[in-house]
């Protein structure tokens, strides 16, 4: 058979003359070259492809021959011989009928109601769905920005979000109607706040406009614990100046539920900081690699001693 236009419709092999129309303005709105200037190639020939389909489907005397005797014998004209004259072998042309595909736009036009003049096409979709004389550009609407918030645990370890949009399009005639339409953003380890993710042409459609871009911006959650500096965590720890001097074992749970158990034996002074490498949050053009996790000491001193506290103390450190 070769190529299927049945398929091609999407409709079946009893469809009527309202199931051909209808299938074919769906598909030519929806694959007009100058509806998808990103694509447009593949648009194209899908484009040539619904309408070679509805020509054929259209035309009785076309639909038959399709329907007997495939792509092949359409647009060949060789038939193959009826039992009578089966002994001459092969097939045999048939004069009386000729396959001439109708141009692709001049169908369109048909439909639609596209016209000529001063040498441009004015293709309408609908009413004035998208026009474009003498091969102008369209204008594009401005992009569209959204906040997408994402918890530094999504950021560290990488998640799947889930966004519903609700956007107005042309139905078949080109009157609007609203859509709604779920987007999956795929959030990789390592992004960093104002990372953006685009959907090219997910906004609103209007008439003679290309739909806006809709652009999702990361937006960084505040964390309980820990602060983002580029590639690195910072946590942010108060201490007693008891266990500055006399030390004291910290327990921290990473982003990714791990345990760290952080022994501190050293004295803490003022500005003391520990850094453990490769614990911060992934890189994300180099998914081996992470930052440094770093702990800043603020060391809470007493609000008063007693003068035998301080009788003490002097003692113990030393003074006179």
């Amino acid at each position: 058979m070769g190529v299927d236009y049945y398929n091609i419709l999407k409709v079946g092999r009893n469809a009527n003359e309202d199931d051909l129309k209808k299938a074919y303005k769906r598909l030519a709105m929806r694959w007009h070259p100058d509806k998808n200037p990103s694509n447009k190639k593949e648009a194209e020939a899908k484009f040539k492809q619904i309408s070679e389909a509805y020509d054929v489907l259209s035309d009785p005397q076309k639909r038959q021959i399709y329907d007997l005797y495939g792509e092949e014998g359409l647009k060949s004209g060789q038939f193959p011989p009826s039992p009578f004259d089966a002994a001459a072998g092969g097939a045999h042309p048939n004069p009386s009928f000729r396959f001439n595909p109708r141009d692709a736009e001049d169908l369109f036009d048909e439909f639609f109601g596209g016209s000529d003049a001063g040498g441009g096409r004015n293709r309408v979709f609908g009413e004035s769905y998208f026009r474009n004389a003498g091969n102008q550009p369209h204008r594009k609407a401005p992009a569209v920005e959204n906040k997408l918030p994402c918890s530094l645990e999504d950021l560290y370890k990488g998640s799947k979000k889930k966004m519903k949009i609700s956007r107005t399009v042309p139905d078949a005639s080109g009157k609007p109607r609203t859509v709604e339409e779920i987007l999956a953003i795929d959030i990789k380890p390592g992004w960093k706040k104002g990372t953006k993710i685009t959907f090219p042409e997910k906004g609103n459609q209007e008439p003679g406009i290309i739909p806006a871009d809709l652009i999702f911006v990361v937006d960084e959650k505040p964390h309980a614990v820990y602060k983002r500096d580029e590639n690195d965590l910072v946590v942010n720890q108060r201490i007693s100046l008891l266990d500055a001097l006399t030390g004291k074992t910290l327990n921290l749970t990473t982003l990714d539920g791990r345990n760290l158990t952080i022994p501190l034996t050293d004295i803490v002074k003022p500005g003391y900081e520990v850094i453990f490498p490769n614990e911060g949050m992934p890189i994300s053009k180099e998914p081996m690699k992470k930052g440094n996790l770093r702990i800043k000491f603020d060391i809470k001193f007493p609000s008063r001693l007693t003068a035998e506290q301080k009788s003490d103390l002097r003692r113990v450190l030393g003074g006179s």
